[in-house]
């Protein structure tokens, strides 16, 4: 099948904007609990509707006092928090545009991201962000204001807008309409300088009511809620976020060194993650039983094989007699463990940025947690497609959301079409033409529709390696497959131009300490020396071996290294959704990957 549609089961009205569900129902049930902040402890305080219609109203209100114009950029630098919602809306309802910037961004990317969106102002959550900010401030001219979440400047805002009335505000929060730009996210860049994506408010609202009308229909339920721990500044989140709003689902945040004893206490219905989250998730509870002892990892073993194979009844039939039994005593040993380390209230999961492969696929599914899938983009306001909970097809990313066509050209490029697409790229036409043709975002990734219309996806266009020999090698699958074992953190696959495929793997340090024990090696060994110790590159060949039985002979991974150091956000090897930027690391690395060819 070469194209795939499924029509918009929910048309939006030229007029709607962003804030419309927030401030309907604030007037319609104010008393409706729609977020949970942090409170004491692990306690969380509810924010009802009428609450925090009323902290937007303030802190717009302050903008608007403050000169903020409609149409006029405003950054917001934060982790993810209560606060970052909040001032998110509050720029809207002031008729302003949003602009993220990772709390993580260097000085060099703040002045980039600052300058060429022209932001007026900048919300920054911490006084390090405050610092960065200003050590480049010099070099931009049009930021006025620069305010402090962690400073208490959010009071400070809200207080000189006091003075600004009702009906002003309100004209001002319908000044937008469907069409008007609502935020620029920057792509994280994995090649090149960051490019601002144009998303709209009608973007947002479609692609939300269509993916929770539509597409997961089936955890949008009353009594919903989820925890939110990716970055805000990622589109991903941003959806989810909005898709919240949106239907009335409790929404929370947290952030990943908080998020386990949130989990706990927050106990949400559904998540959302990237696949290494996932991974991790996993590999830790791998490794805890073998730390304890030979039967506790057999136990789990059996347990995980069980999961998958449940999980594949599933999907092909029913499970048997024995299998049922089976799943019935490790749902007790193990799976309800699992599920307990998530808030024990976990049914449904949402997984993006990257594949997540169908044996986690199957292992979550069968203790109890079903993920769904994904697919998307920065320029696609993140879902193009996703499994639903109601018809999931494991290691597919799902079909078409509601208002979304996709179709594959002839080169085997994804091309999606549909209420989500951005309307360009900020002060880049060059780079909007590329992208868009006819009403078609060209995704640069590669995949397949089945004859149902899943999609599938198959490699990155620009990533693919051409060997000296002509053969064209797509990196990704071999990649995934080395991730999934335990002691990998991250792998690149190299090759283009040469002989024969290559491999950089590094290290996981968490995996690594447990491993050592069961193996008798000295805790104190580092990581550049287990590189050369014969157990560990023994565990490693085992991986490369693994992953070149899913390829033939000619994409096999013919030599690899492991590396001393991890790849990571701070050297400029990893975006802040957590995807390797290829090019640094084969900048970096250089004279490793050369080694490997001479």
């Amino acid at each position: 099948m070469r194209e795939f549609s499924v029509p918009a089961m929910v048309d939006i009205p030229e007029s709607a904007n962003l804030t419309d569900a927030p401030f309907t129902r604030a007037a319609e049930s104010p008393g409706t609990v729609v977020l949970r902040r942090r409170g004491d402890g692990d306690a969380w305080r509810s924010v009802t509707a009428g609450e925090f219609a009323a902290e937007v109203t303030g802190v717009a209100k302050g903008l608007v006092a403050a000169g903020v114009e409609p149409g006029d950029r405003v950054a917001l630098m934060s982790r993810t928090r209560y606060e970052w919602t909040v001032l998110d809306y509050a720029i809207w309802a002031a008729g302003a545009v949003t602009v993220p910037i990772y709390e993580t961004s260097s000085a060099q990317q703040i002045e980039w991201i600052i300058g060429d969106s022209g932001a007026k102002a900048v919300f920054a959550e911490t006084s390090a962000h405050l610092a960065a900010i200003e050590s480049v401030r010099g070099d931009l001219p049009g930021l006025e204001h620069v305010w402090g979440i962690d400073a208490g400047d959010l009071e400070d805002v809200t207080a000189a807008g006091a003075e600004v009335s009702d009906a002003a505000f309100e004209e001002r929060r319908r000044s937008r309409t469907g069409a008007d730009l609502a935020t620029l996210v920057y792509t994280s860049g994995t090649t090149g300088r960051p490019k601002g994506c144009e998303l709209t408010h009608a973007n947002f609202v479609s692609t939300a009511r269509n993916a929770v009308q539509g597409a997961i229909a089936e955890i949008a339920v009353e009594g919903s809620s989820t925890l939110l721990f990716l970055p805000l500044a990622h589109v991903f989140a941003r959806l989810i976020q909005v898709a919240t709003i949106e239907a009335g689902i409790v929404l929370g945040h947290s952030d990943i060194p908080s998020l386990l004893p949130d989990l706990a206490s927050f106990r949400p219905t559904f998540l959302l993650a990237v696949p290494r989250v996932f991974e991790k998730v996993y590999n830790g509870a791998e490794q805890k039983a073998a730390a304890e002892s030979n039967v506790k990892a057999k136990i789990f073993h059996a347990a995980a094989d069980t999961a998958i194979a449940y999980s594949k009844a599933l999907q092909d039939g029913r499970p048997g007699f024995g299998l049922k039994a089976r799943h019935k005593v490790f749902d007790v040993l193990v799976y309800g463990k699992l599920r307990a380390a998530v808030g024990g209230r976990v049914e449904y999961a949402v997984s993006g940025g990257a594949a997540l492969g169908e044996r986690l696929g199957h292992f979550f599914r069968g203790v109890g947690i079903t993920i769904l899938e994904g697919y998307g983009l920065t320029e696609t306001t993140a879902p193009a497609t996703v499994n639903r909970p109601t018809a999931i097809k494991i290691g597919t990313v799902g079909k078409p959301i509601p208002g979304v066509t996709v179709r594959i050209a002839e080169d085997g490029e994804i091309l999606v079409q549909g209420v989500n697409i951005l309307t360009g790229y900020w002060n880049n036409a060059e780079a909007s033409k590329e992208a868009l043709e006819d009403g078609w975002f060209h995704t640069g990734d590669l995949g397949s529709l089945d004859s149902e219309g899943y999609l599938s996806i198959t490699g990155r266009k620009k990533e693919i390696l051409v060997t000296a020999a002509g053969k064209n090698v797509a990196p990704a699958p071999l990649e995934d497959r080395l991730r999934a074992n335990p002691l990998i953190s991250q792998c690149l696959v190299v090759g283009d131009g040469r002989k024969f495929i290559s491999a950089l793997i590094t290290l996981d340090e968490e995996a690594l300490g447990p491993w050592k024990e069961r193996h008798g090696k000295p805790a104190s060994m580092t990581v550049a020396e287990l590189r050369s110790d014969p157990d560990l590159i023994a565990e490693i060949d085992a991986a490369v071996a693994d992953a070149n039985r899913s390829v033939s002979h000619a994409e096999a991974i013919k030599k690899h290294v492991i590396l001393g150091v991890d790849f990571s956000e701070e050297a400029g090897h990893m975006t802040p959704s957590l995807k390797v930027r290829r090019h640094a690391v084969v900048k970096d690395f250089a004279d490793e990957i050369d080694a490997l060819y001479s």
